[in-house]
């Protein structure tokens, strides 16, 4: 489902899904949106932020709480905050105007070779073999921060950490090499699951924004560090 306003862009985006071979329903108000995806179930939303009607973030948080399909949110604005904020209510990625058809293809592709939010992704599989390996079952990251990839759970001190799929995927994929520096490079294709790596890898940062704000609610160790012009590396706190 293509949900945007601006009917140029919404038809341009149309066209776009239909020759990768998606059907596809376009709305152009908030409203229509949330109905849309109460008929038509659709497995893919690109969702324009601003709407004459209910603000798209509204849309983002309502769909969430219905669906688990894949959501890309697409805005003209490039603050940082709404990237945060949108990946915060349960976008899948951010595009920013003007954009590509070919980064947008490329980035559909990129979701749809993640598995959805109920079955465990690649590099959660990968963290549990590397954990057996080990003869762990949950992966420890020392201040109390557990990690349990094959139940995609997440604890603090035995508290629950409530994290978006992406995000736990990010945190897995550290918590299964800790000390290993690994580039945003190799992030956005494990976690990601694409070889397309954009110029701008942004939302890497972003994810990770959100990840550290949710760990920090929980305790005030730091786990994840950024190794400047490398990439992250998890350290056992």
């Amino acid at each position: 489902m293509v949900v945007e306003d601006d009917r140029d862009i919404g038809s341009a985006i149309d066209r776009s899904l239909q020759l990768a071979g998606f059907d596809v329903v376009v709305a152009t108000t908030g409203e229509d949106a949330l109905a849309s995806v109460a008929l038509h179930r659709p497995d893919l939303v690109t969702l324009d932020l601003t709407l004459p009607d209910v603000d798209g973030l509204e849309v983002c948080r309502r769909i969430r709480a219905e669906s688990d399909c894949y959501i890309i949110m697409i805005s003209a604005r490039r603050d940082e905050v709404d990237r945060l904020t949108g990946l915060e209510v349960g976008a899948d990625d951010f595009l920013t105007k003007p954009f590509s058809l070919r980064e947008l293809q490329a980035r559909v592709a990129a979701l749809f070779r993640r598995p959805r939010s109920r079955t465990p992704a690649e590099t959660t599989l990968a963290a549990v073999g590397r954990a057996a390996a080990r003869g762990e079952t949950v992966l420890d990251c020392g201040s109390g921060l557990e990690v349990d990839p094959a139940a995609r759970e997440v604890t603090i001190h035995g508290e629950s950490v409530d994290l978006t799929r992406t995000e736990f995927d990010l945190l897995a994929h550290l918590a299964s090499r800790p000390g290993v520096v690994v580039g945003r490079d190799e992030v956005l294709r494990s976690v990601w699951s694409t070889d397309y790596v954009p110029e701008d890898t942004h939302n890497v940062d972003v994810h990770l924004a959100n990840l550290r704000r949710k760990l920090r609610r929980h305790s005030s160790a730091s786990w994840i560090r950024t190794v400047r012009g490398v990439g992250l590396r998890l350290d056992r706190g």
